[in-house]
């Protein structure tokens, strides 16, 4: 019998199976039949003589709601190689009311954030009303939640105790760091290790916490690699994108985002929407503009102009993020010969910085990452944290999952997810969304026209492999 798909010619880089070289790979009812030579026939075969294949690339941190991201991020993951994506924020429903309309082929999961006045009254929630809202956020699709603390922070108490049910209750939990007595610096990192009091906790874009305002940002990434080799409960990526992801949005005059306000004062702005709209014009902040069907970073007028139009609810970015920070915690390591941060990710999604492959196989370019590491870090790792067995590496039997890529020019070319195609010669292709999602959330998603994974309990594990 014919397999499915064949890729012929490429040179296959698989870290986990220990495959290095060409050859060839066939698909067949969504897995990896067979590699090598002389496979046989095909319904469909494709020559790639001069591409790599790389097991599919998973973006653990991305953003795919209304609230930040929007719909078009589902055709800017495509574009950048990416089969599996994590919305490391929600809302829940609006991540799954986007996924069934735009969908494009993509594996996702979700967490749902717990934020004063949306998904929690205050800014200081009690374990019960915690619960109510994680087993609502479940039912919705969510693995877990996200506290938002750089951007809508909770008491250190709080926070404490998000984490600690989440533990409990084996849900997946991300905590971007400070609280409201502590910023989104090194003094939030320090705090963050110290409230997940051993317990597993995904801390996201470590990079955003270093950027040499408590100390030189050397000494400050050298501290943070020393803090997480200690803290063997911690999973964290970060990114290589010089700047940020905040909302615009602002309510009665004022930016609702701490951090936009703390951006805005960086570049010597009021912490207002005058000094947003300042900003703006200035090129200091950065919108996010949707410009043939993909968001780009837009200033002056034209981009004063659009945020006006969405009455400030729209997103930004400023360019904020040291070289020194982003690009040594992406290759440093552990004593161990771990790395220091175990992921790479974008915090992309509909924030344009879908960069995996255009920064990422720079640092590959230039010898700071061999090919292997880069696939370790952008699809191994990511697929042990979310215990994806299938994922992660092409070895028979694994989910076909596959991003081929062209090397020297650092862009992913077509991608498989599950054997279907999501894009073609670098053209997007792909439909629908597969969710991996609680058991309790299958049916609701279903209807909407969704595929599902059933996702139980204490299978994400942001935990070192050790333990």
């Amino acid at each position: 019998m014919p397999h499915d798909v064949i890729l012929r010619g490429g040179h296959v880089t698989d870290p986990v199976n220990g495959r290095e070289g060409i050859c060839d790979i066939a698909m067949e009812g969504g897995r990896i039949a067979a590699l090598g030579h002389d496979l046989g026939p095909a319904r469909e075969e494709i020559d790639i003589a001069g591409l790599h294949v790389l097991p599919g690339i998973i973006d653990s941190h991305v953003h795919l709601s209304s609230w930040l991201g929007g719909a078009v991020g589902h055709r800017m993951l495509a574009r950048a190689g990416v089969t599996t994506a994590f919305d490391v924020a929600g809302p829940v429903d609006s991540v799954m009311q986007l996924a069934a309309r735009h969908g494009t082929g993509l594996t996702l999961a979700c967490i749902d954030y717990v934020r004063p006045g949306h998904t929690v009254d205050t800014a200081n929630p009690h374990t019960d009303e915690l619960r109510d809202h994680l087993a609502r956020a479940r039912a919705s699709g969510a693995i877990g939640l996200k506290v938002l603390g750089g951007h809508f922070p909770l008491t250190p108490e709080a926070t404490a105790r998000t984490i600690a049910l989440c533990a409990v209750e084996g849900a997946h939990v991300a905590f971007h760091a400070g609280t409201l007595d502590t910023p989104q610096d090194m003094r939030g990192l320090r705090q963050a290790l110290e409230l997940a009091a051993g317990h597993p906790l995904h801390l996201p874009h470590v990079n955003a916490y270093v950027r040499g305002t408590q100390d030189h940002i050397l000494a400050e990434t050298l501290e943070t690699v020393r803090l997480l080799e200690a803290h063997p409960n911690i999973w964290s990526e970060s990114y290589l994108a010089p700047f940020n992801g905040n909302s615009a949005k602002c309510a009665n005059g004022i930016p609702e985002s701490v951090a936009t306000q703390r951006n805005l004062k960086t570049g010597g702005f009021t912490p207002d929407a005058q000094g947003m709209e300042a900003a703006i014009l200035a090129g200091w902040a950065h919108v996010h503009m949707l410009v043939d069907g993909e968001n780009i970073l837009a200033t002056g007028e034209p981009a004063a102009a659009e945020w006006r139009a969405a009455d400030s609810d729209i997103g930004c970015s400023f360019h904020v993020n040291p070289p020194e920070a982003r690009i040594n915690l992406a290759v440093m390591k552990r004593a161990n010969g771990r790395f220091a941060i175990d992921a790479l990710a974008t915090d992309g999604g509909g924030i344009p910085r879908n960069d995996l492959c255009d920064r990422g196989l720079a640092l590959v370019a230039l010898n700071a990452l061999t090919l292997a590491e880069f696939v370790v870090k952008t699809s191994a790792e990511p697929a042990r944290m979310m215990g994806l067995p299938g994922k992660g590496h092409l070895g028979v039997g694994a989910d076909a999952d596959i991003t081929v890529i062209d090397l020297e020019r650092r862009r992913a070319v077509s991608s498989f997810g599950g054997g279907r195609a999501i894009l073609r010669d670098g053209v997007v292709v792909g439909q629908g969304a597969t969710i991996l999602c609680p058991p309790e959330a299958e049916a609701g998603l279903r209807a909407m026209g969704l595929a599902t994974v059933p996702t139980p309990p204490f299978q994400f594990r942001p935990l070192q492999p050790f333990l």
